[in-house]
C-alpha cells in the first residue's frame, strides 16, 4: 500500500515581489504546497500579513505548519532606507528576527535573504567568512537582519544576492529593467554609471538556489549557515544597458558612460563581487546568461514590437 507523504510546505514572504513571485513560482512547480504571503499587493492571490504584526505572524506560521520559510520582504532601496531609517529597520531586522523566532518555534528551515551590499566592495570577490564593512544603511540593515536571524534561530541560513532582474510588473521593479526606457528612447542622450561593478542576477536563478538549498537541507540537517549567490557576468549599469540595446537590436550610441562615483544618494560598493564557491561545491545553482534572460524579462515593455516580431519569434 502507498505510504501517504504530507507534502513539503513553504512559506514565501514578500510573495508579491520581484524576487518573491519567482521563489513562489519555482516551488510551486516543483511538488512544494507554496503559501505567499504579502502586504499591499496581496490578495486575492497571496494571504495578506502584515511582518511588524507579531501576532499574525505567529498565527500563520502555526496554522500552516512550514518545513521552509524563505523570507524575501524587505526595503531593499538603499536611497529608500536613507530617508525612512525607522521603517526601513522595522522591517529588515525586527520583523526578520520575530520570523527566526517564530520558524524555531515550529522547527521550519528559515532562508532569509541578504545582500551583497554588507561588504564594501574594496577588495572582491567576497567569500562567506570575509568580514561585512557595509557603506550604506541599506547594507547596515540587511547585516543587522542576517544578525538577528541567526541569534535567534541557529538553523537559519543567510543567501545573500546581487542586483536582480527578471519578469517585472513594472519596469521600476528592477534597478536593472528600469533602464530600458532610457535604451529605447534614443534620441536623447542617457548618462550611465560606469563606476560601480555590478553581477546582475535573474529571480529565477536565486529562486532555484532557494529550493536546491531547501531541499538539501529536508536530506542534511548541517545545511546551514551563511551563502551566497550572483550571476557571473561583470557589468557596470552602462555595459548592461548596452547588452540590453544589443539584445533588441537597438542603437546604444545614445548612452553616455560616466566614469566618477556616483554624488548624490547613498553610498554604493565599487565592486561586491560574491564568491559563489561554497554553493557550487554542493551542486547547487544555476545561471541564465544575461542577454537572454533581460530579452525574456523586458520583451512585453518593447515600445516598437512590430519589425522585431521576425528576430525573435
Amino acid at each position: 500500500e502507498d505510504v501517504d507523504i504530507p507534502s513539503r510546505r513553504v512559506l514565501i514572504t514578500g510573495a508579491t515581489g520581484l524576487l518573491g513571485r519567482a521563489v513562489f513560482k519555482e516551488f510551486s512547480e516543483n511538488n512544494w504546497n507554496a503559501v505567499g504571503c504579502g502586504y499591499r499587493r496581496a490578495q486575492p492571490r497571496f494571504e495578506q500579513i502584515n511582518l511588524l504584526d507579531s501576532v499574525a505572524v505567529h498565527d500563520i506560521i502555526h496554522d500552516f505548519q512550514p518545513h521552509v520559510i524563505v523570507h524575501c520582504a524587505a526595503e531593499r532601496r538603499p536611497d529608500i532606507v536613507e530617508s525612512q531609517p525607522d521603517a526601513a529597520s522595522q522591517l529588515n531586522v525586527a520583523a526578520s528576527a520575530n520570523l527566526a523566532k517564530e520558524a524555531a518555534g515550529v522547527g521550519a528551515f528559515l532562508i532569509y535573504i541578504s545582500t551583497d551590499y554588507v561588504f564594501d566592495g574594496t577588495s572582491p570577490p567576497y567569500k562567506e567568512t570575509d568580514i561585512p564593512n557595509p557603506v550604506n544603511l541599506y547594507g547596515k540593515t540587511k547585516l543587522e537582519g542576517e544578525k538577528a536571524v541567526l541569534e535567534n534561530n541557529e538553523e537559519t541560513a543567510v543567501l545573500r544576492i546581487p542586483v536582480l532582474y527578471g519578469e517585472v510588473e513594472r519596469l521600476e521593479e528592477s534597478a536593472v529593467t528600469v533602464m530600458f526606457d532610457k535604451v529605447q528612447f534614443s534620441n536623447k542622450s542617457a548618462n550611465m554609471d560606469h563606476w560601480q561593478q555590478r553581477f546582475p542576477t535573474n529571480v529565477k536563478d536565486v529562486a532555484a538556489v532557494c529550493r536546491q538549498l531547501a531541499e538539501k537541507r529536508m536530506l542534511d540537517p548541517s545545511i546551514k549557515g551563511t551563502f551566497h549567490w550572483s550571476g557571473n557576468e561583470q557589468m557596470t549599469k552602462y555595459e548592461m544597458a548596452c547588452a540590453i540595446a544589443d539584445a533588441f537590436n537597438l542603437p546604444s550610441s545614445h548612452l553616455r558612460p560616466v566614469t566618477d562615483s556616483p554624488v548624490v544618494g547613498a553610498l554604493r560598493p565599487k565592486n561586491a563581487q560574491l564568491d559563489c564557491s561554497k554553493l557550487e561545491m554542493l551542486g547547487i545553482g544555476q545561471r541564465t546568461p544575461f542577454r537572454a534572460g533581460i530579452r525574456e524579462s523586458l520583451w512585453p515593455f518593447l515600445v516598437d514590437k512590430r519589425w522585431r516580431q521576425t528576430v525573435f519569434h
